[in-house]
C-alpha cells in the first residue's frame, strides 16, 4: 500500500505505538490457538523527525522474542535502521514493541525479527507431506479490511486478533527460484508474511503474494514454502518446533486411546490371571509334598509305636520267664524295661502327628485375582522409559522424544512431583508463569500408560487458571492422604476453566528402564 494512503494517520500511529493496549477473545481451537502467535509488523520511516512513510504486514512467532515475516516487510528498515522504525502489535496483550532485523533473506523473501518487552507463544513449523486438496487457513493482517474499519492510527496498533480466510492447497510451484505453495485462501496485501496453516494450525507456508487476475479470473495465492522456511531458519540459527506427524482429531484419538487403555487393561489382567494361575500350581505341588511328608511322618511315629510295644511285651515275657527260674532280680528288670517301653509305645501313639498338611516356612495362601482396572496402587514402580505411541497422540508442536520417569510411593514423581489420585490413575496439572500452555499430565499404574494433554490458552484464560493454581498449597511429594485429596480438589477446580477438549494429546507406553532409555 502507498504511503500516501496513510500520512494523515502516521504521525498519531508513530507516538502511539508503544503506548496502546487491549486484549483480544479467542476461541478454544487450533487456528485460534496460533492466531495468538501472529503479530502486526508495522515499519515507519522518519526523515528530519518527520514521517514521510508507512507500511505494514505480518507475522508468527518462532520463539518467545522473535517473529518470522518476509523480507519485502521490513526491506527498508533493513537497509535504513536509523530511519525506519519497525513495530511489532501482539494480536492480544498490553502493549506493542519495538524490533529489530537479525537476518533477512531477500532472494526468498524471509526475514527474522527480534524484540524485547513482551513474549509471545510460538508455533511450530509442519515438516511432513501436504496433499493437494488439503484444508489451509492463512492468518494475518489484510490491508484492505483495515482501510475499511480504522478509524485512526490506533486502530493499526491496537491489539486485535488476525483475520483468518480458508481454501485449499492447490500445488507447489517454483516463483522465481523459490519453492512457494499455490493456495485458494484469500489474503491481500497486510497478509505478507503470516503463516499459512494445516488444520491442526502449524505452519505450512509463509504468505507472500496473490496472482494478479483479470475479471472474472480465480485468485490464488502464493506462500513460501515449509522447506524454505527451515532451511532459512537453519541459516539464521534460529532454534524452532517442528512436527511431522500427520493432523489428527481428538475424537479419533481419544477413540484410538480408549481401544489402547481397554487391550492394556486386559493384557495386565491376563498377566496377573496367569501370575496367579502359576503361583497355585505351584502351591498345589507345594502342598503334595507336604502331604506326602506328614504322611510319612505319621507312618514312621506308628512304626516306632508298634516297635516300643512289641519290645515292651517281649520285656514283660522275660521278666515272666526269669521268674519261673527264680532269677528273681532279672525279673523285676524285665517287667520294669517291658513296662517302660510298653508306656512309652503308649505316648508315642497319643503323641503321633495328625496328619495336616503343613506348608513350608515361606509359603503362602493363595491370593485371588482381581482386575487392575479396579485397582489404585500407590506402590513405587521405580524407573521407567516411556514411549511415544504415534497412533494414539495428537501432536501440534510438542517434542515426542522418550520420558524418563520415576515413580515412587503414593504418586510421587521422579522424587519432587506430587500426583494427585483420579480413580484409578494419577493426575498433575502444571500451570507456567509465562507460557501460555497448561498441561494436563496423566499415569495409570495398572497398564503404565503415561498421557500429557495440553491446552493452549489466551492471555486471560491464563490469567484464570493461574488465580487457581495459586490456591495449591501441595509443592511437593507427601504421604498425607488428606494433602493429596486437597490437591486433587483444586486441580478439578482448574479443569473447570479449561477447554472441553485439549489442542494436543501425547501418550506414551511405559516399561522399565533398562538403562538404555531408547
Amino acid at each position: 500500500m502507498s504511503a500516501n494512503t496513510y500520512l494523515p494517520i502516521v504521525r498519531l500511529l508513530a507516538a502511539m505505538l508503544l503506548l496502546v493496549t487491549s486484549t483480544a477473545p479467542a476461541r478454544a481451537d487450533d487456528i485460534s490457538a496460533t492466531a495468538r502467535s501472529v503479530v502486526r509488523v508495522v515499519t515507519i520511516a522518519i526523515v528530519d523527525d518527520e514521517v514521510v512513510g508507512f507500511g505494514h504486514g505480518s507475522g508468527f512467532a518462532v520463539s518467545p522474542n522473535r517473529i518470522v515475516t518476509n523480507a519485502h516487510v521490513v526491506e527498508l528498515a533493513a537497509r535504513y535502521p536509523g530511519n525506519v522504525v519497525i513495530g511489532v502489535v501482539p494480536s492480544e496483550g498490553t502493549k506493542g514493541v519495538e524490533g529489530k532485523v537479525i537476518a533477512i533473506d531477500t532472494v526468498h523473501d524471509l526475514a527474522l525479527i527480534e524484540f524485547t518487552g513482551a513474549r509471545l507463544p510460538t508455533v511450530a513449523l509442519y515438516t511432513g507431506p501436504v496433499d493437494e486438496g488439503s484444508d489451509v487457513t492463512a492468518l494475518g493482517y489484510p490491508g484492505n479490511v483495515d482501510l475499511a474499519t480504522a478509524r485512526s492510527a490506533a486502530d493499526y496498533i491496537h491489539p486485535l486478533s488476525p483475520i483468518r480466510s480458508e481454501g485449499v492447497f492447490s500445488g507447489r510451484r517454483q516463483m522465481s527460484g523459490t519453492a512457494v505453495m499455490l493456495h485458494t485462501a484469500g489474503i491481500a496485501r497486510g497478509n505478507s508474511g503470516g503463516p499459512l496453516l494445516d488444520p491442526c494450525g502449524r505452519v505450512i507456508g509463509v504468505n507472500s503474494a496473490i496472482t494478479q487476475g483479470e475479471e472474472g479470473d480465480t485468485n490464488f495465492g502464493f506462500a513460501i514454502a515449509n522447506s524454505e522456511v527451515a532451511a532459512f531458519l537453519a541459516r539464521a540459527k534460529q532454534p524452532y518446533a517442528s512436527v511431522g506427524t500427520p493432523c489428527t482429531s481428538i475424537a479419533d484419538v481419544d477413540k484410538a486411546d480408549r481401544d489402547a487403555d481397554a487391550q492394556a487393561l486386559s493384557a495386565a489382567d491376563a498377566t496377573r490371571r496367569a501370575a496367579a494361575e502359576r503361583a497355585a500350581l505351584e502351591q498345589q505341588g507345594t502342598l503334595g509334598t507336604a502331604r506326602i511328608a506328614a504322611d510319612r511322618r505319621r507312618e514312621n511315629v506308628m512304626a516306632i509305636a508298634t516297635l516300643l510295644l512289641v519290645l515292651g511285651a517281649m520285656g514283660i515275657g522275660a521278666g515272666a520267664l526269669f521268674d519261673l527260674q527264680g532269677q528273681r532280680r532279672r525279673a523285676i528288670w524285665g517287667w520294669a524295661g517291658g513296662g517302660a517301653l510298653m508306656l512309652g509305645a503308649v505316648v508315642v501313639f497319643v503323641l503321633r502327628p495328625t496328619g495336616e498338611t503343613l506348608l513350608p516356612k515361606g509359603g503362602s495362601t493363595p491370593v485371588a485375582v482381581a482386575s487392575s482396572a479396579a485397582v489404585s496402587s500407590t506402590a513405587a514402580l521405580g524407573k521407567l522409559v516411556c514411549r511415544f505411541v504415534p497412533e494414539r497422540s495428537r501432536v501440534v508442536s510438542s517434542q515426542t522424544t522418550n520420558v524418563l520417569i520415576d515413580w515412587g510411593n503414593a504418586g510421587c514423581m521422579n522424587g519432587r512431583t506430587q500426583y494427585a489420585e483420579n480413580g484409578s490413575k494419577w493426575d498433575r496439572i502444571l500451570v507456567p508463569t509465562e507460557e501460555q500452555t497448561v498441561s494436563v499430565m496423566q499415569f495409570d499404574p495398572a497398564t503404565h500408560q503415561y498421557v500429557t494433554r495440553r491446552y493452549f490458552l489466551s492471555a486471560d484464560q491464563m490469567d484464570t487458571v493461574r488465580k487457581i493454581r495459586s490456591q495449591v498449597t501441595l509443592k511437593a511429594c507427601s504421604p498425607d492422604e488428606a494433602g493429596r485429596a486437597n490437591l486433587a480438589t483444586q486441580q478439578a477446580a482448574i479443569r473447570t476453566a479449561l477447554p472441553p477438549q485439549p489442542n494436543e494429546k501425547i501418550a506414551y507406553t511405559c516399561s522399565a528402564d533398562t538403562g538404555s532409555g531408547g
